[in-house]
C-alpha cells in the first residue's frame, strides 16, 4: 500500500471510519478471519489470527470456527452467516439473508458495516495476495476447499 499514498491513505481512513462504528474489535476480527480463509490470503489469516487472540480476546477455537463462518457467540455467528453469503453470492445476497440478519438482532447499520467489513477485507486479501506478501506473523494458512 506504501506504493500508492491514495490507496494507503484510503485504507487507513476506510479501516479507521470501521473502527469507529457499531460492530466490536472481536467482530471486525471474526470478519477478517473468515474473508481471510475463503479467499485463500494466508498473510491476513496469519494477521488477523494473531490479533483475534491477542488483542481482541478471541480464544483459538473461536479463531477456527470463524474462519468457517461459525461462532459460539449467536450474533456474531449471524454476521458471519451473512458475510459468507456476501463473499460467496458477490454481494448478491437474497431477501432471506437480511432477513435472518435482522431476527438475530443486527441493525441495518451494522448489517452495512459487514458489507464495508467484507469489502475492506477482500481488498487487503487481493493485495496481500497480488503483492505475495511475506508472512511476518505466526504462519497460519489456509485450508485446501
Amino acid at each position: 500500500m506504501a506504493n500508492s499514498p491514495a490507496v494507503l491513505k484510503g485504507y487507513l481512513e476506510f479501516s479507521g471510519a470501521l473502527a469507529g462504528g457499531a460492530l466490536s474489535a472481536a467482530t471486525r476480527e471474526r470478519i477478517a478471519l473468515l474473508v481471510a480463509e475463503e479467499n485463500g490470503c494466508d498473510y491476513c489469516l496469519s494477521a488477523h489470527t494473531y490479533i483475534g487472540t491477542n488483542i481482541a480476546g478471541l480464544d483459538r477455537d473461536e479463531t477456527e470456527r470463524n474462519r468457517h463462518a461459525e461462532s459460539a457467540d449467536p450474533k456474531a455467528a449471524a454476521v458471519l452467516a451473512l458475510a459468507a453469503a456476501l463473499l460467496r453470492t458477490r454481494g448478491g445476497v437474497a431477501d432471506a439473508d437480511l432477513k435472518a440478519a435482522h431476527e438475530a438482532g443486527l441493525t441495518d447499520g451494522e448489517i452495512t458495516e459487514v458489507v464495508a467489513g467484507v469489502a475492506l477485507n477482500v481488498f487487503t486479501n487481493y493485495l496481500n495476495k497480488a503483492a505475495d506478501t511475506d508472512i511476518d506473523w505466526p504462519v497460519v494458512r489456509h485450508h485446501r476447499h
